[in-house]
């Protein structure tokens, strides 16, 4: 079955790469998931759309990423107000999504979720929390994290 991953699939290749699979694999697994998409004509078009989005996304070199650790580490309110319970505890848990959301709203740049690195891989109780960002391989920008009863 020939494929176009719409994402990056471990073991198979990047956003927009054709790919040939076994047809199990990909009508019970890419398919259903919304990894890949059919090989026609139209979806020749989809992934120019699919490497624009993805090119726009990712760091350009050193230099941007540099920049944006700059730009990322001169936050100095990044705070996220979640609902808790009165012993300080969280419904739930803060995510890698809430963190680049909470940085974007406190004015640093756009940071894709995958590249956030979370204490102990997750936040559970309110506080200020240490976070990773990975820009690029040799780029890693840290943040502090404000997480407040909201």
């Amino acid at each position: 079955m020939k494929l176009i991953l719409t994402a990056a699939v471990e073991n198979l290749g990047e956003a927009g790469d054709s790919v040939e699979v076994k047809d199990g694999y990909g009508r019970n697994y890419l398919l259903p998931r919304g990894l890949a998409i059919k090989a026609t004509r139209g979806a020749e078009k989809q992934v120019e759309d699919i490497r624009r989005v993805q090119a726009a996304r990712e760091v350009r070199g050193l230099e941007h990423a540099n920049e944006l650790k700059q730009a990322i580490e001169a936050l100095a309110d990044v705070s996220l107000g979640v609902r808790t319970h009165d012993s300080g505890k969280l419904f739930g848990s803060v995510t890698a999504a809430d963190v680049a959301g909470a940085i974007r709203s406190a004015g640093g740049p756009a940071v894709d979720k995958r590249n956030v690195e979370l204490p102990k891989g997750h936040i559970k109780a309110t506080g200020n929390y240490p976070v990773v960002v990975n820009l690029h391989p040799d780029v890693r920008a840290t943040v502090e994290l404000a997480v407040v009863a909201g």
